[in-house]
């Protein structure tokens, strides 16, 4: 296996959170938010930098609406935007190389099997399916794809004309549980009252205008573009997305129009994320050491914990389990950053 160390976010656990209100009808996509279909449905908070308060705050407003049904999870986004620019027109491009949208789903909640769906101003996506986390060995699946989709944008303003009055570009996307549940407990779509792990994520490349058009600004000193920013909906203390414990909860509510409930999060969710900061730490440990460590004071600092963690460790592997809040089961992490309860 990988014995590489796994970078420790920089964060405290606090992932953002949303419940998703059942669709009233049919959505017909044209990429606007602004239409009966999402009346019902709230706007989550206005997105941060990945990096949390590490950062400041992004120039530009991004937000987002979710709805379900027996059929679809729905998604709309509207990104704020004065400069609506795209190049990229074949499905499964990398779309981050342009500006772009982004969508992250964690079904189970254990870091593996989950999906990944970028779109640009164009209507062009990228949809995959990643088996591990990068840091756990990957890989891609690109030639999954979102069996059944249904995406569409709409432009307040011109693209790819700096000369337009360009205010923003919106869109939507309707993704069928048909295709979803591959990777969901039992196979199936979300119960009400169940949650399931998602983020979004913003890439906001700086351009300039030359000759007419815009072009990616370059940094003098690299002869390469600037670093793009990296803007999303639950801030994640470093600079990658691929860190599905730290995706907020989308919990799917029966109701339509009611106030929403207030969210607690579950006890057994920072078990898990004790586990999953145990993990780190025995990579790292590993990294440093050239072995794994059964001692749990020796991963465990300064901080709290709540646990009284059990180590399992071979020359190659180690596991690390838990009780669970109410006693009646076990949560495990591996090497590989799997998490699973027994």
């Amino acid at each position: 296996m990988d014995r590489s160390g796994v970078p420790e976010p920089r964060i405290a656990y606090a992932p953002k959170h949303y419940r998703c209100r059942r669709a009233q009808g049919p959505l017909e996509l044209d990429g606007r938010v602004d239409k009966p279909f999402w009346a019902a449905a709230e706007w989550t908070e206005e997105f941060v930098d990945i990096e949390g308060d590490l950062r400041p705050l992004p120039a530009k407003r991004t937000r987002v609406k979710m709805l379900w049904d027996d059929e679809y999870f729905y998604f709309a986004a509207e990104l704020i935007e004065d400069q609506i620019w795209a190049t990229l027109t074949e499905r499964d491009s990398v779309i981050f190389y342009d500006n772009d949208f982004e969508i992250f789903i964690d079904p189970d909640g254990d870091s593996h099997h989950y999906y990944e769906f970028e779109i640009n101003a164009l209507n062009t996506v990228w949809d995959l399916l990643l088996v591990k986390p990068y840091r756990d060995g990957g890989p891609p699946v690109n030639g999954w794809d979102i069996a059944g989709l249904k995406t569409a944008v709409h432009i307040e303003g011109e693209l790819n004309n700096p000369a337009a009055d360009n205010r923003k570009w919106s869109l939507e996307a309707a993704m069928p549980w048909a295709s979803l549940k591959e990777c969901a407990p039992g196979c199936r779509p979300p119960a009400a009252g169940e949650f399931w792990r998602v983020n979004f994520s913003r890439v906001e490349w700086q351009v300039e205008v030359q000759d007419g058009k815009y072009r990616k600004a370059i940094n003098p000193e690299t002869g390469k573009p600037f670093p793009e920013e990296n803007w999303v909906w639950s801030p994640m203390g470093l600079i990658n997305m691929h860190y599905p414990e730290l995706w907020g909860y989308v919990v799917f509510a029966d109701e339509a129009g009611e106030p929403s409930a207030a969210f607690e999060l579950p006890a057994d969710e920072r078990i898990k994320w004790e586990l999953r900061k145990l993990y780190y730490r025995e990579r790292n440990y590993n990294e440093a050491h050239g072995a794994f460590t059964s001692d749990a004071a020796l991963l465990r600092g300064g901080d709290a914990w709540t646990i009284e963690p059990v180590i399992e460790t071979t020359s190659g592997l180690f596991q690390i389990k838990a009780p669970s809040a109410d006693g009646q089961a076990v949560f495990c992490i591996r090497e590989d950053g799997k998490l699973w309860r027994e």
